[in-house]
């Protein structure tokens, strides 16, 4: 009786630690993060110089001690795949033990869209849900406005005469471009609506509009759902000549033309005074001819006495044709720890030759019409062609980390893996900072302020073993020493 009675506790006992075992499990969750709604009123970004602070508060569970959060912007259209842009953080505060809000600002080197989305990220890599605006969209119109106010076009006046049968061209006005803030012209990515009568013209989104019938003309910046009244320009009443003439413009080498020589003469048509732009952008002078090396739209307002005229030539260059497969400066590509990106440059340049700088430090044995990029900074292509019409074109492009880096200091270099430099955190990287490499015998290789990681830039001797160096590092964040062993 006693041998059943121990048999049965023993048997109960081990059901009822496999049930506390399995409840302790069930409990076991993921991390989460869960962003609540943006408040009231708040169903869009219109961010610029006069106000740029906003909030998003959300709870979250299950994260280790020490994991920071930060706002992500999505693309322009929307996808977090590529090419987001991490929001400018101005403070956190903790409303409760697993909830926090964040205070943030739209980066001003966000190009504007009605259809960006938000989500939350951790240092761990986990992501939220897309944030919901006050109205509960997930996608929703965010810009920052560079330029706010009131501008001018057609040089301030308020009244033009075109020619009857030509046409004339309207361009934001740019009195002082030394001064940026005097005129949405010193600002290239902005995009504008230009109006006839009231209505709005369909297409036209540029600095100028050509225009070849008499009404009453005007411009507004294009902001989107941001859009107000107040960024628009000057009225221009467009009245017609009953006489007039057309404005032509002639190249001396041709169209298109080599540029590797002195340039192409253009001539304008005759007449009492002229007004040359490339691509929108005045060119200083007020002669019949200019010289011109460079490709674009080139526009001449030809004054005739009583009416003027536009004549335009789209100039190219015969040299060559040349993309590159990630965003430009001034937008920025992003690479987390451990990450690469891989940028490649497409031309139909004969014989191309290609040159890829790090920091304005050309880059040895980057010779091909790719690479693959490890270290944040800022990088430029040079692609030339060597043959025929001998041509370059140039791309810059910036690259930039986590919003934390690392502060540790490598003491290995392997010049064949993907980031055969030294990368030194970026608290060392300003012009405060000295930072000392001294070779094993005793020689200084590298002395130098605001390093930007791009040593060794010569060949090393390996000899019979790996070379070992030594480092002295003195700034605004203390005195450090250590070694660098150089490795194949």
């Amino acid at each position: 009786m006693i041998r059943k009675i121990t048999l049965s506790f023993t048997k109960y006992f081990f059901l009822f630690s496999f049930l506390f075992i399995a409840k302790s499990n069930l409990h076991a969750q993921a991390p989460i993060i869960v962003p609540q709604q943006l408040e009231a009123g708040l169903d869009r970004f219109c961010a610029g110089a006069s106000f740029n602070e906003y909030k998003a508060t959300f709870t979250y569970l299950d994260f280790p001690a020490g994991t920071t959060f930060q706002i992500e912007f999505s693309d322009p259209s929307g996808s977090f795949t590529q090419n987001t842009m991490i929001a400018r953080e101005i403070s956190v505060s903790d409303p409760g033990a697993t909830q926090k809000t964040i205070r943030f600002a739209v980066p001003e080197e966000l190009i504007g869209s009605d259809t960006y989305s938000m989500r939350v990220k951790s240092s761990t890599g986990v992501v939220s849900q897309r944030i919901k605006n006050s109205v509960g969209e997930t996608s929703f119109g965010v810009f920052f406005k560079s330029y706010e106010g009131a501008f001018y076009i057609n040089n301030k006046n308020t009244e033009a005469t075109i020619c009857a049968g030509s046409s004339m061209t309207l361009t934001v006005f740019n009195e002082t471009p030394n001064v940026k803030t005097s005129s949405p012209a010193n600002y290239p990515n902005l995009k504008y609506k230009w109006f006839k009568d009231n209505v709005l013209i369909a297409g036209q989104t540029g600095l100028s509009l050509v225009i070849n019938a008499p009404g009453e003309y005007y411009s507004q910046i294009e902001y989107g759902v941001c859009t107000e009244p107040n960024t628009s320009s000057n009225r221009v009443n467009v009245v017609s000549s009953g006489s007039g003439s057309a404005a032509v413009i002639n190249s001396s080498l041709g169209n298109p033309f080599c540029a590797n020589g002195s340039g192409t003469v253009l001539t304008a048509t005759s007449g009492n005074s002229y007004v040359w732009k490339r691509n929108g952008q005045a060119i200083p002078g007020s002669t019949r001819s200019i010289t011109a090396n460079e490709s674009g739209l080139y526009t001449v307002d030809v004054d005739f006495g009583g009416c003027i005229a536009t004549g335009s030539i789209d100039l190219k260059s015969n040299g060559f044709n040349a993309s590159i497969d990630v965003p430009v400066s001034p937008e920025i590509n992003r690479i987390e720890e451990g990450e690469t990106l891989n940028v490649s440059v497409t031309t139909d340049a004969t014989s191309p030759t290609f040159e890829w700088y790090f920091n304005g430090t050309l880059i040895n044995g980057a010779t091909t019409n790719s690479y693959l990029v490890a270290v944040t900074g800022n990088y430029k292509v040079k692609i030339s062609q060597s043959s025929g019409c001998l041509a370059s074109t140039e791309f810059e492009f910036r690259v930039s980390g986590p919003s934390a880096p690392s502060t540790v200091i490598p003491n290995i270099i392997k010049l064949s893996g993907l980031n055969p430099y030294w990368n030194i955190p970026n608290e060392y990287k300003n012009t405060n900072t000295k930072v000392m490499i001294i070779s094993s015998n005793g020689d200084m290789v590298l002395d130098v302020v605001d390093y930007q990681g791009d040593w060794p830039q010569t060949s090393i001797d390996f000899k019979n073993v790996n070379p070992v160096y030594y480092y002295v590092i003195k700034g605004d964040a203390g005195e450090k020493k250590g070694s660098i062993t150089v490795i194949k």
